[in-house]
């Protein structure tokens, strides 16, 4: 049995594999429906969980969707409508129960040791849908993105601003020692990547910069990414986070300093004008929706791969 919680968990080869499957499915996909099953159908006779503790709009959908094209079906549980560690039922014993109904299990909750808590009493694989520590489905979907458009990721330039100490950044930094990709991180020092992430990333031999200079960040950088400066249940004071960020806001002026190849990332929803201007996320230079639509993609081959 695999689960998919954290990039970091899993080997450079099972990683590539992974993307390589991606493509070679959406590619077959070409003439084919939205929501029509692939020829081979390997989801059929199948079924997926999905839980979600927080508001979900790529997720919920994205998973959905690729259930339907591997053949199988999903099923989505809100945890105030389940006993889910609620009452007399603990988390083990909803995790016990979910074992006998379906083949895996997506949650997408805002804490990471719920993930691992119910992870560690299935009997079937379970999938990181997004948590408080890593956003790894997201991060495979932006690799297979960053390729389709720039090539082969191994020694690129990728650049990351805003907000160091989040799940995204986390989970970039391991996608970067394990694809073998530069990170060059851009944040203020209050948000700087956790030391367990560096610890990792040092033992790892991750190429990681991480600068309080967001020129000196996206200088010849591949590929520009921010994400949302205050999060879904970040318990902060919001004005005071967003105007320490400011700077780091990414407009037309700082993705000049890019490569001219450079592509836009985002994994949405955003924050419009604030971690990152109009006349970027809707240029020619973005690839946010295209993003949005390689979450189908990845999320299929990352199912197959720990259902295989």
């Amino acid at each position: 049995m695999k689960n998919f919680i954290n990039i970091s968990d899993h080997s450079s080869n099972d990683l590539r594999a992974i993307i390589d499957e991606a493509k070679a499915r959406k590619l077959k996909r070409q003439n084919l429906n939205k929501s029509s099953p692939d020829e081979d159908k390997p989801f059929e006779g199948k079924s997926m969980a999905m839980i979600f503790e927080k508001p979900s709009t790529r997720t919920r959908m994205s998973f959905d969707i690729a259930v339907k094209q591997l053949g199988g079906t999903s099923i989505i549980l809100n945890p105030d409508g389940i006993h889910y560690g609620k009452g007399d039922e603990t988390l083990k014993d909803t995790a016990k129960v979910l074992t006998e109904y379906v083949d895996i299990v997506m949650l997408r909750t805002s804490s990471h040791k719920n993930l691992e808590e119910f992870g560690k009493h299935l009997d079937i694989p379970i999938i990181n849908g997004l948590s408080d520590v890593g956003h790894p489905c997201q991060i495979m979907s932006d690799i297979l993105t960053y390729e389709e458009s720039n090539g082969a990721i191994e020694g690129k330039t990728i650049s990351w601003l805003g907000d160091g100490n989040n799940n995204m950044s986390n989970s970039l930094i391991e996608a970067a020692g394990k694809f073998g990709f530069n990170l060059k991180i851009a944040c203020p020092k209050k948000y700087s990547p956790n030391k367990k992430i560096l610890s990792w990333a040092k033992k790892n031999k991750v190429n990681l910069t991480v600068t309080t200079n967001p020129e000196e960040a996206v200088k010849n950088s591949d590929c520009v990414m921010t994400d949302k400066w205050v999060s879904m249940n970040d318990k902060v004071n919001k004005k005071a986070k967003k105007k320490i960020l400011k700077p780091f806001q990414v407009n037309k002026k700082l993705m000049g300093k890019a490569n001219s190849e450079a592509i836009f990332m985002h994994c949405l929803p955003v924050g419009r004008g604030e971690e990152v201007t109009d006349e970027v996320i809707d240029g020619k230079q973005s690839v946010v929706w295209r993003q949005a639509l390689n979450r189908v993609h990845a999320q299929k081959s990352i199912i197959k791969w720990c259902l295989d």
